[in-house]
Formats: structure tokens, sequence, C-alpha cells
């Protein structure tokens, strides 16, 4: 029976979540497995690889053979390097002790080099991070100028509209006055006129009065004689 080491297909959509898991070549991709030998999450950063290494190791020694993307995870957790070397060490090749020095070496310095990447990751996220807090904050800053230059903008308006108002209600005020002014002056004028026309005719009324008295004080004189 062709056995494969392969994905099977678990999580929600948009979160997909896999099982590593070996199975007969002929089942379905989902469909029922021989074992699970570890588990992947690619939706971590950097991705979670969980695997059984001796199980997997046997797997492969068994003629099991992994699709592409199930030999990248092996390879990345040193499954197919384990295997390579217990390979050597059936060739005689190499000792088992060797090939477990030279596996704990690879194995050290593969996990530096993932705790390096995530190091580097976080740094990034921190980065990246304080950048688009600097951003947002240019942001606001840019919208509370915007609003501020807006309502000096507003309030020079209305102050230049008030002064306007203010300018044609004196300029409406101004011929009023005027107005009041020139009747003020006509009535005083008016008392002055008729007391001066008084005035004129007094005289003129006394005199025939003084005529007439003149006239008649010659004829009384006459009768007396």
């Amino acid at each position: 029976m062709p056995v494969k080491i392969r994905l099977q297909r678990h999580g929600k959509k948009g979160k997909p979540f896999y099982w590593i898991v070996a199975a007969d070549a002929r089942s379905k991709r989902d469909g029922r497995f021989l074992e699970k030998l570890g588990t992947y999450n690619p939706n971590t950063n950097p991705a979670s690889v969980d695997i059984n290494l001796d199980n997997t190791v046997s797997w492969l020694e068994k003629g099991a053979q992994p699709t592409d993307t199930a030999r990248t995870l092996l390879s990345y957790k040193g499954v197919m390097m384990k295997h390579h070397l217990n390979g050597g060490v059936k060739k005689g090749a190499l000792t088992q002790e060797e090939a477990d020095k030279k596996f704990a070496a690879w194995l050290e310095e593969k996990l530096a080099k993932i705790e390096a990447k995530k190091d580097g990751l976080s740094k990034s996220e921190s980065e990246a991070r304080t950048k688009r807090l600097a951003d947002e904050k240019a942001v606001s800053d840019k919208r509370i100028a915007d609003a501020n230059a807006a309502l000096a903008e507003e309030e020079a308006a209305a102050d230049a509209e008030a002064k306007a108002a203010e300018e044609a209600t004196a300029e409406a005020e101004a011929p009023n006055a005027e107005v009041t002014e020139e009747a003020a002056v006509t009535e005083e004028a008016a008392p002055e006129t008729e007391a001066t026309v008084t005035e004129e005719a007094a005289p003129e009324a006394e005199a025939p009065a003084a005529e007439a008295t003149e006239e008649a004080t010659p004829e009384a004189e006459d009768t007396k004689e």
C-alpha cells in the first residue's frame, strides 16, 4: 500500500489549520488517514509547525513519500535531516553517536535562526507600530490644524460681516441725523422771523394812528375858537 505524508485541512474559512498525516495515497485528501504526525498553523508569524520526529522518520524509512508542501515542513523541522543521517548510519558512513551530534548541531543552528527571525519580526512589528502611531498622530494634528484654520476663517468672515453691518447702519443713520438737525434749525428760525415781522409791523401801525391824532388836534382847537 503506497503511503503519502500530506496535509489535511481543518480550521475555518479564511483561517485554515492543517494536520500532517500519513495516509493511503488512494484516499481523499481530507479523508481517512493512518496516523496523525503533527500540525501546521500558517496563521502565526512565523508559521508554527509541531511534528513527531521519530514517528515521521519511521514512516519515511518504510517508504512513505511526502508531498512537496509536507517535504518543506519536514525539512524545516529536521525530519529529512534525521532521515538522511540515519541512512548514513545504516550504510556505515558514520556512527550513531556522530549522527546524533550532527543532528544536535543542526537543530541548535536552526533554532537560533528561528529565534533571530522572531526577534527580527518583533523589532519590525515594533518599528511598524511606532511608524503607524506617528503617521496617525500626524494625520490627527493635520486635521486639528485644518479645523482651527477653518474656524479662524469663519470668525474672520463673521467679524467682517459685523463690521460691514455696523458701517451700513452708521451710513443709514447719518442722513436722518442731518434731517433732524435741519428741522431743529428751521424751528429755531421760525420764531425769530415772526418776531421780526411783528416788530416791523408795529411802528407802521403806530404811525397812522399818530397822524390821525395830529389831524384831530387842529380841528379841536378851531372849535374852541
